[in-house]
């Protein structure tokens, strides 16, 4: 019996093995199925497209953005330039300002020559700055807007809307979109709010 046993226990050792190794390549081969390569091409199909439609629009979003600033930096250029350029103009105006009216009527032919000359030279040099678009700052009359408008005093009035500038001291100029210097102002205290004001306008004419 012993040796019966004996006899028989490598081969059934052996068979077991490869049973079991039966049994894995049976499982191998379900997990392997095959791909349909239709399918496979349309899945690749996809992936390349929305690879495409990703760099479609990183594309266009660098074309607006280089665009955009090309644009600010044909306007914009000449911000520092023009900076200048205005205080060469303040210059002038003090210059004219510092002549009294009486010496003005009063004055020779040489010196209405130099005056006018002086302001033809202040004309042309806004002029020149308005062409590649410094525009002055309207201000007077106007609400008081702290992006704008720097206040450097307040005038007791109440018959003007509280905040409203009523003196221009220097005038403001911009560039594009933004303020290349605030315009200096005084605003006028004490008067009605703009928006009572309005509804007051508003009352009167009904």
């Amino acid at each position: 019996m012993t040796d019966e046993a004996n006899n028989n226990g490598p081969d059934a050792t052996a068979g077991e093995t490869a049973a079991a190794d039966m049994a894995q390549d049976a499982a191998n081969m379900a997990g392997n199925e095959p791909v349909d390569p239709l399918e496979a091409l349309k899945a690749e199909n996809a992936e390349l497209r929305d690879r495409f439609l990703r760099l479609a629009a990183e594309m266009d979003n660098l074309r607006r953005r280089t665009e955009r600033e090309l644009k600010d930096a044909k306007t914009y250029a000449v911000t520092g330039f023009a900076r200048d350029m205005l205080a060469v103009s303040d210059n002038l105006r003090r210059a004219l300002e510092a002549l009294p009216d009486e010496a003005r009527a009063a004055a020779d032919a040489g010196l209405s020559a130099l005056v006018e000359g002086v302001e033809m030279t202040e004309r042309g040099m806004l002029s020149t700055l308005e062409r590649h678009g410094v525009r002055k700052i309207d201000a007077e009359g106007q609400k008081f807007d702290p992006n704008f408008h720097q206040a450097m005093f307040e005038i007791p009035n109440p018959d003007v809307p509280n905040n409203t500038v009523v003196q221009v001291v220097q005038a403001g100029y911009a560039i594009g979109d933004r303020v290349l210097r605030p315009a200096m102002v005084g605003v006028a205290k004490g008067g009605p709010k703009a928006e009572a004001n309005g509804e007051a306008a508003d009352a009167r004419n009904a």
